[in-house]
């Protein structure tokens, strides 16, 4: 038997799908193409309208192109919307998706409205199909609330992974020629061995000296976590990429504190000098949504002149769009889509800009990235930097997962192009 999953959303999501595929294929199924797959799973993100728009057209593109197939839906929509399944045959939620394979042979909704999940078992191999880095996710959940999200529904109350396990993990990783890892969760900051009580800066610290692949990297973090030990920490480390993803949401102090955010716009900006003034490096990237009710032109603006003098190297744009059970659905104070349309436009117009400015500073400077294994353009193959800069390098057979020395050259349209100096680095295999 055959399966496809297809996955949407975050790097927890990630994680899930890999654990997810671990399973099915101990169980002697086989990885394949959509129009091949007796069973198409959909591990689905319902943190937006659009990523509900996305299951809907998943599944019907699944149907007109396997008509055979049995489609399964799985995770937080599944969770949270357990009667809007877009007609999928079964119907898995945050637990239940874990045990698939005891499910398959059956049609239906077997989803548990609950808020208390175990850290699932990390059913681990090498890298997934395709990539070079793993998503290793050592939380799980959110108790925040925050007035327009529903994560807290999807993922349930926090729960972090053992200290000791995540050990284990991070060596067998390394023994099976992972080069990179990206410590996820749902929030990170939230982060508690059960165990010991070790918190995140204490994993961190006890990682910099175990036995993990050569780079680990953070993904999206509280900033209300990120203090001076936080940063000295990632200062000064061998392991930990110069990289952060903040989840800012707006520029404006005063639709921050209507979201639920405990933070301002100042706060944001002083804590930005303060990690660039110790990493000088440093890529930060950010969330940011626009249209959250109430917000008008003004208050829109601040966020704009906020994150076009704030130095940050990305952004990740969204519109605000309402979701059942969560507080702001309840609001009347909307913002059309169409001036929600035109400010996404705007920010991302601002994201090329900042990416572009962002990348100007390392012209002509040295880099060491892991070649992924996807080629681009025809005959590009491309790696992420120590502050996340993509890096495109010329096409060469058998660099997949093996680590280079690129010196950075020049930005092409979009593309920032690297010229390779040395294969091999830091736990490499050339």
């Amino acid at each position: 038997m055959k399966f496809h999953i297809h996955t949407t959303g975050c790097k927890a999501n990630q994680w899930d799908s890999y654990v997810m595929s671990n399973t099915l294929r101990n169980k002697g199924l086989t990885q394949g193409s959509l129009a091949q797959a007796d069973v198409i799973i959909i591990n689905a993100c319902t943190l937006t309208g659009g990523a509900e728009k996305d299951i809907r057209q998943f599944i019907h593109r699944a149907r007109r192109l396997n008509q055979g197939a049995r489609v399964v839906l799985a995770g937080c929509h599944a969770q949270v919307y357990p009667d809007n399944v877009f007609g999928a045959d079964l119907v898995l939620g945050q637990n239940e998706k874990f045990f698939i394979d005891q499910f398959l042979e059956q049609t239906g909704s077997f989803v548990k409205r609950t808020r208390t999940f175990p850290m699932e078992d990390a059913l681990v191999d090498g890298p997934p199909p395709g990539r070079t880095r793993v998503f290793l996710k050592i939380q799980d959940g959110c108790d925040k609330f925050c007035a327009y999200c529903v994560v807290p529904f999807a993922r349930g109350k926090p729960r972090s992974r053992p200290f000791g396990e995540i050990l284990r993990l991070m060596k067998n990783f390394m023994e099976k020629g992972v080069k990179e890892v990206v410590l996820t969760g749902i929030e990170l900051s939230s982060y508690c061995d059960p165990e010991t009580g070790m918190d995140f800066k204490g994993l961190l610290q006890e990682l910099e000296t175990a036995e993990t692949p050569v780079r680990l990297r953070i993904s999206s973090i509280d900033p209300l976590y990120v203090d001076n030990e936080f940063v000295e920490i990632i200062a000064g480390s061998t392991k930990i990429a110069k990289s952060l993803h903040i989840p800012l949401q707006s520029g404006s102090s005063a639709i921050l504190e209507k979201m639920g955010r405990a933070y301002t716009g100042q706060f944001i900006r002083n804590l930005l000098e303060m990690i660039r003034h110790r990493i000088g490096s440093v890529g930060i990237g950010m969330d940011v949504m626009v249209g959250f009710p109430s917000e008008d032109e003004e208050r829109f603006m601040e966020t704009y002149r906020f994150l076009e003098t704030s130095g940050v190297s990305y952004l990740h744009v969204f519109p605000y769009s309402a979701r059942k059970g969560t507080r702001a659905a309840l609001w009347r104070d909307d913002v059309s889509d169409t001036t929600k349309r035109r400010r996404v436009r705007m920010l991302k117009a601002l994201d090329e800009n900042l990416r572009r400015q962002f990348a100007q500073r390392f012209l002509n400077t040295e880099a060491f990235i892991v070649v992924e294994e996807k080629i681009y353009h025809g005959s590009f193959l491309r790696g992420y930097t120590d502050n996340y800069l993509p890096v495109y390098v010329p096409y060469r057979k058998g660099l997949a997962n093996v680590g280079v020395k690129v010196t950075i050259r020049e930005i092409r349209g979009n593309l920032l192009l690297g010229e390779i100096n040395q294969v091999g680095g830091p736990g490499s295999t050339a």
